[in-house]
């Protein structure tokens, strides 16, 4: 049997992972079965598989992928990092999210219920909420607001902005993050760094 490339099995694993993406958003965890995501793919179910040993293994595979998207907050300086967060909440308004939307109150979902999702959706939470709150002790801020406590609020805007998005067809998207926005200007006052906390 020929050796295929890497380029290959990394293109057949984002069909398998797309293919079950689908699934999941359209009819949930739960009334998906491996034989909806090979039908979906395309591909054999022996291939399937191959790179998954069953549905907890393709969910996992995703909120992991949604892990190292949620990366972006953990690089660049002050400015960089507000822009990346408030484009990530624009995201939210572009109709081209609302299966990711819904997949992702799916994952929220199945981590009450399945301990290994639960880990991982804590990943997604929790990286980005300590580099957040690292940031947030560098700069001066309104007084009173605890760092870590602030950026757990940023990451309860954008969970409340999708769930809201995914119920209501009417959320203008704009509005909410140009209400962020100024906020966000209002709690980070200009001028030096205040000593770490």
């Amino acid at each position: 049997m020929p050796k295929v490339s890497a380029a290959y099995l990394a293109a057949r694993r984002r069909q398998i992972l797309d293919a079950a993406a689908a699934c999941f958003a359209r009819d949930g965890f739960h009334r998906t079965s491996m034989q909806d995501i090979v039908r979906e793919s395309g591909i054999s179910a022996g291939l399937v598989y191959r790179y998954f040993a069953g549905k907890d293994d393709v969910i996992a595979a995703i909120v992991g992928e949604w892990h190292d998207q949620r990366q972006i907050f953990a690089t660049g300086g002050v400015d960089e990092r507000v822009a990346a967060y408030l484009d990530y909440l624009r995201s939210v308004g572009d109709p081209e999210s609302a299966a990711r939307l819904r997949l992702g109150v799916q994952i929220w979902a199945e981590a009450v219920r399945n301990p290994r999702i639960r880990e991982l959706s804590r990943r997604n939470v929790d990286d980005p909420r300590a580099a957040v709150a690292a940031v947030l002790r560098t700069l001066p801020l309104a007084p009173g607001l605890d760092p870590d406590a602030l950026a757990r609020v940023l990451i309860a805007v954008y969970q409340g902005l999708l769930v809201q998005t995914v119920w209501d067809d009417g959320v203008d998207n704009a509005a909410y993050v140009g209400t962020v926005e100024a906020l966000l200007g209002a709690l980070i006052r200009s001028g030096p760094p205040s000593a770490p906390r």
